[in-house]
Order: structure tokens, then sequence, then C-alpha cells
């Protein structure tokens, strides 16, 4: 791997040396890197042309394409930063992303055109669509580069994640989050992730999330092909890896599951396939057996925040013995990242004790989005405090038990209990709301709704759904309403949020999924 700091000298460093290399396929499209270069260098002169200066936010809103990538590294020569925005929020959770990060110029897919004209505020400044005439609009600048000297500390992306509080917070990341663990890997000479020659790599997880947009730009910094799906079905990934012969791919273990069940699927679809790369949630035993025997790869489990940037601990291929010891960690810190476990107090505790997981990593973010005293809150002198409970053992494996902040991770995406709530409490009928996540089978976690009804004025299940539907993302909508009496609490009025969750996690040892 070429030793790289930035965004900017990836597609410099490639276009030079495997200018003809396909960098992009997507569909029944290709772009080379040569075209990935001069393509993101037009991006770069338009968005400046648009009156964007360093520091601005620029959005994207659509699905999986080439051009996803292009914008990226046409924001990072711009010194503009990115903000992918998940296409699956509903036009309230847009807004607040838009309006929140204070984009001046959006990227937007047609299909999505609909949910910009349903937000509550005004849409940035410029919209720029992305269909026919998007070549157009960077076709007046030049292919050449700009003058811009971004350093490893120069902010390039902006990712939201669920709000503790209710409303999602922009973690900012600096170039050096997609460089960090990829130097450290390489100077230690180990493979737990790795990247060849030749290498063709699925990118199963959307670019709206670090998993996905990390893994993207892995690749491209080294110069295989990523293959983007506009979004993900189960048989066509299937069909993709077989017939495009990939080699490498970034999963969440619910997706392996639904490939797995695909009628009709085996061994021979996976012939090519030397590595999967999975996170989001832990993979359980008899996932792992069958992947295993129809995969038969190597399997590589990540572990991390968006405000880690992506990755900062791995359990190895090597570790993946069903039935091992290790297979109910989340892995070992890479080398330059340090972990600790703390107490109430902020305590270091001794290997074995639960407590908080806190991370020490060079790829952490920088920042929460105009919110200093939450940044102060989860980024202390260097360490990111994660929000996860769990020990560490002497041999240094971390090891996953529960949550301290209550996130429900569906299919990989984080949900938080407030923000589900706030929403909820703002129904006529509702008088309290309590969420919690419950263990389920196909998506690792379900959200599950406990709710009060105002006295004499009790909605139905379909009634809440309805009036959830436009307002929070599918994947945050409960899939069950249990009616009670009272919302249970302490003498200080808390919720005893465990005392309601607990019902569903029985007496397990780790209560996630």
């Amino acid at each position: 791997m070429e030793p790289m700091e930035t965004l900017v000298q990836t597609t410099r460093f490639h276009a030079d040396h495997r200018p003809d290399a396909p960098a992009v396929l997507c569909e029944d499209r290709s772009l080379s890197y040569a075209e990935l270069h001069r393509e993101s260098n037009r991006i770069a002169h338009a968005i400046r042309a648009a009156g964007l200066t360093e520091g601005d936010r620029v959005a994207y809103l659509g699905k999986e394409s080439e051009h996803y990538y292009e914008i990226l590294f046409g924001c990072a020569k711009s010194g503009t930063v990115l903000v992918p925005v998940n296409w699956r929020l509903a036009a309230p959770e847009v807004s607040h992303i838009l309006r929140d990060s204070g984009t001046r110029l959006l990227f937007l897919e047609e299909e999505f055109a609909p949910i910009v004209e349903r937000m509550p505020a005004a849409p940035p400044e410029t919209v720029v669509p992305l269909g026919p005439d998007f070549a157009a609009w960077k076709a007046g600048h030049p292919d050449t580069e700009t003058k811009m000297d971004a350093t490893a500390d120069t902010p390039v992306a902006q990712l939201y994640t669920s709000g503790t509080t209710g409303l999602p917070k922009g973690v900012v990341l600096a170039h050096r989050s997609f460089f960090a663990i990829r130097a450290a890997l390489a100077r230690e000479g180990l493979d737990w992730i790795d990247w060849r020659e030749g290498d063709i790599a699925f990118v199963g997880i959307p670019g709206f999330h670090i998993g996905g947009l990390w893994w993207a730009t892995q690749n491209l910094s080294a110069g295989t092909t990523i293959v983007a799906m506009r979004a993900f079905a189960a048989r066509q990934a299937v069909d993709l890896i077989r017939d495009l012969g990939i080699t490498t791919a970034c999963v969440v273990p619910a997706m392996l599951r639904m490939m797995l069940t695909e009628p009709g699927i085996g061994a021979k679809d996976f012939t090519t396939l030397r590595k999967t790369v999975y996170g989001g949630s832990p993979i359980s035993e008899s996932l792992l057996e069958e992947s295993l025997a129809v995969l038969d790869c190597e399997f590589a489990q990540i572990y991390g925040l968006t405000e880690t940037g992506n990755t900062a601990v791995c359990l190895p291929p090597a570790d993946h013995v069903p039935g091992g010891p290790r297979m109910q960690a989340a892995g070992h810190p890479y080398p330059g990242v340090r972990a600790k476990v703390i107490d109430d107090e902020g305590r270091e505790l001794p290997s074995g004790e639960i407590g908080e997981v806190c991370l020490r990593t060079p790829a952490r973010m920088v920042e929460y989005w105009g919110l200093p005293d939450k940044t102060a809150e989860t980024l202390v002198d260097g360490w990111i405090h994660t929000g996860d409970a769990g020990y560490i053992d002497r041999d240094g494996y971390i090891f996953i038990r529960d949550r301290i902040k209550d996130a429900i991770l569906v299919a990989g995406e984080n949900v938080y209990p407030a923000e589900i709530e706030n929403v909820l409490e703002s129904h006529p009928g509702v008088a309290e709301a309590v969420i919690v996540g419950a263990p389920d089978e196909r998506w690792g976690e379900r959200v599950h709704a406990f709710v009060v009804p105002v006295p004499g004025d009790q909605p139905t299940p379909r009634d809440l759904h309805r009036f959830l539907v436009p307002r929070l993302a599918a994947f945050k909508l409960p899939s069950a309403y249990e009616f009670i009496d009272h919302v249970p609490r302490n003498p200080s009025g808390k919720i005893l949020r465990r005392e309601l969750r607990d019902r569903f996690w029985g007496d397990s040892a780790r209560k996630v999924n």
C-alpha cells in the first residue's frame, strides 16, 4: 500500500499508475481511475464556482453510484465537507441534517426530490440534480487539479448518528480517519484486513454509513475495484459476487443471513470470495458456521463507532473458530489503538471487570458539529467513550456485554430510543412512551414500544404506526406496541428502562444482539 494521508492524493496517484483500471463498477457502468480523477477535479472546480469555500458543507441525497465517489473526491479537492444523507430517512429527519450542517449545496437524485419538497425548512441555496443534467453541470469546468493543500487533519466528511437526546449529531471526520488504521496494519505487516492487487471489493454497507464509506475509501486508496450496489438486495448481491468474481466484501451479519437464505444459493456462488469483513453487530455462532461452510473464506469482525472513524478493534480471521473462546469478543485493538474500561467515576478497571469501554485511536473524530458540550462528553483527553459496557481480558481482547446509552442496533443501523419517544409523545393520544430493543433473529434487534395512553383516548397500534411513518425512517418504526398503565421509575423519577428491556433478554450474559 502506498503511503498516503489524504483522499486528494488517492486519485492522483492511481490516475498516474493505473489510469485504465476500473475504480467503480455500478450496474452496467464502469469508472476508471483516470476518469474518477478527472471527473472529481471538474466537480471540485464546479463547487467552487458555485461560491463555496473551504469548510462549507455539501450534501448528497441519493443511492449508491459512481457519482457518489466522484462527489466525495470532488469535495476533498475543493476543501468542502461531504454530508452523506441516509435516503431512508423521512422529510423532517433530512431537513434537520441539512439545516444543522448548514449545507449550501445539495446533490439530489430525482427519486428523492419529493422528500426535499416535503421538508419543513427550505432546501439549500443550490440543488444539483443527479440526472441527465449532472454531466452538463460539471462539463464546463476544467479537469485539472485544484490548488487544495489538504492535510491529514483537514475535515472531509460529516456523518450523522442518531441522537441520545432525540436529534442526530454530525460527526466531523478528517482525512486521517480513512488512513490511520490502514497505515497501522501496513506498518505492522498484519493481514487482519488486507487489500491485494486484482481485488474486486463488494461495498454492501451504504456510503452514508461510516462502515460503507470507510471500506470504499480503503479499497480506492489501495487501487482495487469497488462494486457499488444502488441498494442492497440479497439475490442481486450473490449474482454480483459470482458474476464479477468479487474477492472481498464488507457487510453486516443480517446481509449474510439474507444471502444464505436465498433459494438455490450454494458454495458455487462464492468461489472467488477470499475474505468477508463484517460489523455493526455480533455474528451468531450458527450463522458463522453456515457462512464458513458456504462462503468458505476468511472472516474478520470490525468494531467501532462513527466517532472512532469506523473500526478501532478487529477480531482477526484466526480467531473465527466456531465454539472458540474468542468468538464472543468484539476483537483486539489495532496497533496504535488503545482501549480501557472505566467505572462510573472514570477510574480504569482491571482486566475482567465490566465498565464503559473507551478507545483512543488516531482515526477519531474531530468533533460533533456545533455541539462542544456533547463533544466534551464523548471525546475526553483523546479517548472516545463508546457507551458500550464490557471488559478486556488478559490478552487485550474486548468483550461487549451491554449498552450504557440504550442504543438499539437494527441490521447495523443505530437507533436511539429518545428520538422515537419524542415523536411518539407528540401524538395526542400518547401520555408517555418508552422504547427498548428486543432480540430479533433476522435483524439482530427490533424496536419495541411501551405506550401509556392518554386517559379515555387510547390509540391503536395502527394509529401510532400511521402517525410515525411520515416522521421517522422505516428502520426506526416499532415492530410492536404494548400499552401499559404507567412507566416504571426510581425514587428520583428516572425511567427504569432496563426493567422493561430485561423482559426480552432474560438472564443472557450478553444483552446485545
